[in-house]
Order: structure tokens, then sequence, then C-alpha cells
């Protein structure tokens, strides 16, 4: 069994004694219970067996026990001893076949979802947004919510690159948008889903849909938005002047607002996104470029919300982002897939746990406190998307 790491801690003194509240990452003792149904859906073949896959549309590709701190893990964490960091992923796709140990179609290894949430908990990762980008991982992303209540949100929308399938579905668009409504508003009901979204165009991969179709049913799903009064969950890629065209003329209808997810966009349209009042949300594939991370260091600090997309948009060597890491929490240990263990990390697999490490950078770049970076973020995600949290 691996040997517990510290992620995070609180430092509390009294008199001439400290004692240490930490949040250690450990092993989940619990058996992982959650498994994902095949994934079925319109435009992929059918036949006897099911069909697993990832989007291919995706952004990129315990018991607890108490252990010992490096000097860099104290320095990394140390921070206000009556306010430990707490973080919102407001974007990470836990409905992804990956999470259920299937890659490509196969299985490398039992569902490890329980795994993957617990050692978001343990480095003070509070709550999560599930992301939906059809009416099937919709749905599923609401069963999640459903599963582990106060912690998970769902969105509900249909992504630009899969615009294409209403058009497919059976009984025409009109029919695919009446269950994406119905589905909506009693998800909202509930209290699982929190945002209209995944939402947007995507230009850079019209080989998915093409541009009419994104076009038409972005148009149809702001309307929806609208109408059941929900905050968006935005898409934007290489499509900024129709893209701004089509939300600018329906925020003011929407008091929430939205968020522009793994933004990588320019200086400029970032500028132009945050004067219309939206906020943008960063991830590792939003400081590949020392242009994007220009851009983030000019992000409005009460516009930034902070996600990590997983399993895609890890931080890589490669990226510019990398040399910020110093200092930065460590990760749990991680195993290639065919080697997976209980307990560890898969590598290549983004997971929530990463959240850390995207606060840390963004601070580092922004010349600021981790502490600030994450309390803004935090009150930014809660007084859009509420996530259960009362505010006064």
């Amino acid at each position: 069994m691996p040997i517990a790491s510290a992620q995070g801690f609180a430092l509390k003194s009294l008199g001439n004694f400290s004692t240490s509240i930490i949040r250690a990452q450990g092993i989940n003792l619990v058996s992982s219970l959650f498994t994902l149904d095949p994934i079925l859906r319109p435009g992929f073949p059918v036949g006897n067996t099911p069909v697993y896959h990832s989007r291919p549309f995706s952004g990129c590709i315990t018991g607890k026990r108490f252990c010992t701190f490096t000097s860099k893990q104290i320095s990394a964490n140390m921070g206000d001893p009556a306010k430990p960091l707490r973080y919102v992923d407001i974007g990470i796709n836990l409905s992804d076949p990956m999470f259920a140990g299937y890659y490509h179609g196969k299985q490398a290894h039992e569902a490890d979802l329980d795994d993957v949430i617990q050692r978001a908990k343990d480095i003070g990762c509070e709550k999560f947004m599930v992301t939906g980008s059809d009416i099937v991982e919709s749905k599923e992303a609401i069963n999640i919510a459903r599963k582990y209540p106060g912690f998970c949100y769902a969105t509900v929308g249909v992504h630009p690159c899969q615009a294409k399938h209403f058009d497919e579905y059976p009984g025409g668009p009109s029919k695919m948008i009446e269950e994406l409504r119905k589905l909506a508003i009693e998800s909202k009901e509930a209290g699982l889903a929190v945002a209209f979204g995944e939402i947007g165009l995507d230009y850079d991969r019209l080989f998915h849909s093409a541009k009419e179709p994104q076009l038409k049913y972005f148009e149809a799903q702001l309307d929806l938005a609208v109408e059941i009064q929900m905050p968006l969950f935005l898409h934007s890629r290489a499509a900024s002047e129709d893209f701004e065209r089509l939300i600018s003329s329906r925020l003011d209808k929407l008091p929430k607002g939205g968020l522009v997810h793994s933004f990588t966009g320019t200086m400029e349209e970032m500028e132009r996104l945050v004067a219309l009042g939206l906020d943008i949300g960063v991830n590792g594939c939003s400081m590949k470029t020392q242009e994007n991370l220009d851009v983030v260091k000019a992000i409005p600090l009460e516009q930034l919300q902070i996600e990590t997309d997983g399993p895609w948009c890890e931080i890589r060597p490669s990226h510019a982002s990398a040399k910020f890491l110093a200092g930065a929490p460590d990760l749990p240990k991680s195993v290639k897939k065919e080697k997976w263990q209980k307990g560890f990390m898969v590598k290549g697999r983004n997971e929530p746990v990463a959240i850390a490490r995207v606060a840390h950078v963004i601070a580092q770049v922004k010349g600021i406190s981790v502490e600030e970076v994450c309390e803004a973020a935090w009150n930014n995600s809660i007084k859009m998307f509420g996530l259960g949290v009362q505010t006064v």
C-alpha cells in the first residue's frame, strides 16, 4: 500500500505549541462502487457489444492518515491558519470512460471514480462541476451529481462539436431541443444542474460539426438558457466574432451571466469577453504558451475561475507554465494504466487533485498569493453557480 503524501494543511499556533491540521492524500479503503454503463452516442457504431469512447472533441489530450511534510510542501501550502485553501473545479469530465477504466474502448482497470474524488477532497477541492456535452453525457453528469450530493453539480447542454446530432436526432431537432429543455428544468429544480452548457462554437474542428449547425443550435440553446434562467458554461475556439455577436444580445437577460471555460484565446478576445461581463476559466491548456500566460496574468481576479478539465488539459513539462511549478504541491504517485493500483493516479489522465497546481501557477504568473487566487475563484464560482452555498 502506498504511503500517503500530504497535499495541504493549516497550521495553528497556541502558546509555545503548534498543532497541524492536515489534509492528507491516503488510500481509499472502500472499494469503488461506481461503474459507468456503456456510453452509446448517435453517430458512433453500435452493435452487440457496447461502444466505449472518449469524446472526440475534448479540450486536449481513504482512509486518511497523518504523515510528514517536506519543506517545499509547507512553503507551498502555508496560508491563513484559520482559513485553509479551498477549490472549485468548475470543469471536470467525470463521465468520461477513463474514470471507469476504459481507454479506446478497452478496459485497462476497474472504475476508480471514488478514489479520484477522494484525492481531490483531500487537498481542499470542495465542489465539482461535471460537464455535459450532449444529452447522454448530461444525464450521466446529473447521475453523478445525484450520487455525490452537495459536492458534484452538473451542466446540461450540447457541445458545438456535437451540433450535427440535432439534425440526426430521432424525431428531429425540435424533439431534441424539447428533451434538452425538460432535462435542464428538472435537474435545475432538483438542485443537480447549475449551468447550461457546454455550449458555444468551435471552428477549429469543423470536421465534427459544420459551421451552420453550430451557429443554429448555439443560438437555440442560448434561448433555452434565457428561458430557464441558467448561467452559461461556454466553449469558444477560433470563432470569436460569431460567438460574441450571438451571446452579447442575450447577456442582459441572464443576471448570472456565464463563464468561457478552458480559455485559450488572445488578449484582445479575453478583454472583449471580460467587458461583456463574462468570467474566464483557466486550466492547464490555458497556459501552454507565453502568450497564454500573458493573457492569464491580465484576467481580472474578480472574473477568474479555475478548472482541470480532466481527464485532459494537464500541465505538461513542455508547457510554458511548467517553469512556475517549483514549490507547487506534489501530485500523488502515478502509474501506467496497465499497471493500475488502487490509490494511484494514472499517467496521462488528468484529475481534479491537480487543481492546486493550476492555482499555484496562476498565482506565480500574477505575482500574488495562492490564497488570493483560491478565494477569488471560489467566490466567483459561488456567485455565478451557487453550488449549494448560501450567501448573504
